[in-house]
C-alpha cells in the first residue's frame, strides 16, 4: 500500500474506493459483464490467490475490459488452488485451476477477449437434479 501524503491524495484515494465499491455493489447481478470470481479460502490465499485477484482488477481495468471480480469462499477444488471462476456474458461460467499470474493473462487475453480456448479448465465431475435425465 501506497503512504498518503497529503489531504488530496486522501480524498483522491477515497472516491476511487467508493467508485470501485459502487461497481460492485450495482454490477453483482448483472449478467451483461464479464464476471471474475477468485477463491480465497485459506487454502487459496496460501497458494497465492491474493495476487491472482489483485492482477485481474488492475489488467482488467488497464485493458479496458468491463468486468467485475469479486472473491469467494471455497470451491472445493483445493489440490488445485488458486482457482477462479470466470462467467463471460452468454457463456457458461467455466472454473480455471492452478492459476498464477502467467495463467491469469492468458485467461485475459485469450478466453476473455478473443473468447478461444484455454487450457486449465476444471470438468464439472457432479450432476445435479436438475441435470438427471428421466
Amino acid at each position: 500500500m501506497t503512504k498518503v501524503n497529503s489531504l488530496s491524495e486522501l480524498k483522491a484515494r477515497r472516491e476511487s474506493l467508493q467508485s470501485r465499491n459502487k461497481i460492485r455493489e450495482t454490477r453483482d447481478h448483472n449478467q451483461s459483464v464479464v464476471q471474475v470470481k477468485v477463491a480465497m479460502a485459506t487454502c487459496g490465499i496460501a497458494s497465492g490467490a491474493r495476487d491472482v485477484m489483485n492482477f485481474f482488477s488492475d489488467e482488467l481495468e488497464k485493458r479496458r475490459i468491463e468486468a467485475l471480480v469479486t472473491q469467494t469462499g471455497c470451491m472445493g477444488y483445493c489440490y488445485a488452488e488458486p482457482t477462479i471462476e470466470v462467467h463471460v456474458p452468454g457463456d457458461e461460467p467455466v472454473v480455471f485451476g492452478y492459476v498464477d499470474i502467467q495463467k491469469a493473462d492468458e485467461i485475459i487475453e485469450r478466453y476473455i477477449r478473443r473468447q478461444e480456448q484455454v487450457d486449465g479448465i476444471i470438468p464439472v465431475g457432479y450432476r445435479t437434479i436438475d441435470n438427471e435425465e428421466d
